[in-house]
């Protein structure tokens, strides 16, 4: 029974502080419960601390600039990097404990992107985002106001389906109306973000891109493979936690990578660091990519 409560009140939370405005007698509908017990919860997130405002037209709405608001949604969000990391150490807990099911299965709804991104950007990008996150669970266009394209080097206004985030919320997948394509914007380089009252149009055509274990992102990818030592290969595991899916250990000492880059710079800049501990094995142009690195720092 406490665990219903738990749910219908974090549901609620969702619906008082996303870009849909609900009204009581909606919220209710959705929940399938009494107009009292709704009014019951929003007065119990008073009671918690949360600032809750109400408009003429009956609907209710948490602020958040309210402390506990924020606090909250620190706790709840982690990085793909992060849950990849909490997981292996649920992992490693025995089969036979039977809170290992239950622990993983939260963990793949806590990290999803739509949870609340104030624990990563502040301000004005926040509240992009949260529109942005709303505009993906509802399948509503947006216009991305004043965007600073930096191939262009001009500022628009794009009207775009958005469909996805890449890691830390830099980057957003969407389809563009004008150019009929799947772009990546940078978050940082929208002034605002407004929600337009239309239906996604090109589902079908969603498709993202590819994030390699380097954190590049891109339409296209490329084949590698890095024969490295002990050092390099732990160093790999610290700082890019999502290569651990790609290797192998073939020997005491030694490791294989094989992987999939969007861009030879990420992959690049780490063998340089360790050049005497890694061999690359495939492929030809990453080696002529990095001898050229190489040259330029030379001079």
């Amino acid at each position: 029974m406490e665990h219903a409560r738990i749910e219908r009140l974090l549901r609620i939370m969702k619906m008082l502080t996303g870009n849909v405005y609900y009204t009581v007698d909606d919220i209710a509908d959705r929940l399938e419960v009494s107009q009292r017990t709704i009014y019951r919860y929003i007065d119990s997130f008073r009671e918690a601390g949360f600032v809750i405002k109400k408009n003429n037209h009956n609907i209710f709405r948490i602020d958040k600039s309210s402390p506990l608001f924020k606090d909250v949604s620190q706790l709840l969000h982690f990085s793909e990097e992060e849950a990849h990391i909490l997981k292996r150490v649920i992992d490693s807990i025995d089969d036979t404990n039977l809170l290992k099911h239950n622990l993983k299965k939260k963990l793949a709804t806590v990290y999803d992107y739509k949870i609340l991104a104030e624990t990563t950007h502040k301000g004005r990008m926040a509240d992009n985002l949260n529109k942005l996150i709303d505009a993906i669970e509802n399948k509503q266009c947006v216009l991305l106001k004043n965007y600073n394209s930096a191939n262009s080097n001009t500022m628009s206004d794009r009207i775009v389906e958005p469909f996805g985030f890449t890691t830390n919320y830099v980057q957003i997948w969407a389809f563009e109306h004008q150019t009929k394509t799947n772009k990546l914007f940078k978050v940082s380089r929208i002034e605002d973000v407004n929600v337009l009252d239309q239906s996604f149009q090109y589902i079908h055509e969603h498709t993202k891109g590819y994030v390699d274990i380097f954190r590049i992102s891109s339409f296209e990818h490329f084949s590698v493979q890095l024969k490295m030592k002990v050092r390099a290969a732990m160093l790999l595991i610290e700082e890019y936690p999502l290569a651990e899916k790609y290797m192998k250990k073939t020997s005491v000492n030694q490791w294989m990578l094989t992987t999939h880059v969007c861009g030879f710079e990420g992959i690049t800049r780490f063998i340089l660091g360790l050049y005497d501990d890694i061999e690359i094995i495939e492929s030809d142009e990453l080696k002529e990519f990095v001898k050229n690195k190489i040259k330029k720092i030379a001079k």
